[in-house]
């Protein structure tokens, strides 16, 4: 038996690399800092020691598996197929002046912050499409990235824009992020949109020198 059990803990030594003795060195150690366990009459051996060393590794991975692939690839493309669906939706709503389906694709609490820095609720873009207060003739996404966290999608794209706005011509390039979430019953909305002007480096130029 003493064999058996020397043969064990032999083994355990070579697969973790060090003598078990550097764990709990004996009393004539000479180290000063280190002082000796007692022994209580239990003794776990290196057998069962690496099983439960294995038996955790295995509960690990099967709790960081979900983590790590919270959507499964072919559920993750679907998904992807169904954002660009209703961002085309969008971009025909806005162009149709289709107010009820705007109204279906944006979240109750949706808030956007407008290319000039104002906030602008549902109700307020709504009200802006229904009365004309912004005009869009022609939108034309390109560079579209979508990702995705859990149950919420972020979408960042570029847009070139003809239209026009109560404070003016809106023509131009724009970069936008536009945030959906799922809600429970498996509905993608939109809640937060964010557009910024493109500019080129000579309109940059320009506008130094007018404040000079």
């Amino acid at each position: 038996m003493e064999q058996e059990s020397g043969a064990k803990t032999g083994g355990f030594r070579q697969v973790i690399g060090f003598p078990l003795e550097t764990v709990d060195p004996p009393d004539n150690s000479g180290l000063l800092s280190v002082t000796p366990m007692r022994n209580y009459g239990f003794k776990l051996s290196a057998f069962w020691t690496l099983r439960l060393v294995f038996s955790l590794g295995i509960l690990l991975a099967w709790v960081a598996g979900p983590l790590s692939h919270a959507m499964p690839r072919a559920e993750k493309h679907e998904t992807r197929h169904e954002i660009d669906r209703l961002e085309d939706e969008w971009r025909n709503a806005i162009l149709g002046k289709d107010v009820k389906a705007i109204d279906a694709l944006l979240a109750d609490d949706y808030m956007a912050i407008t290319a000039n820095g104002t906030l602008e609720s549902k109700d307020e873009s709504l009200a802006n499409l229904r009365n004309g207060v912004v005009q869009f003739k022609s939108i034309e996404f390109s560079d579209r990235k979508v990702r995705f966290y859990g149950t919420t999608a972020l979408v960042t794209c570029r847009a070139e824009v003809i239209g026009s706005s109560a404070e003016g011509d809106l023509s131009g390039s724009y970069r936008f992020t536009r945030v959906y979430a799922r809600d429970t019953n498996g509905t993608w909305r939109a809640v937060s949109f964010e557009a910024s002007r493109i500019r080129d480096p000579g309109d940059r130029k320009h506008e130094a020198d007018d404040h000079r």
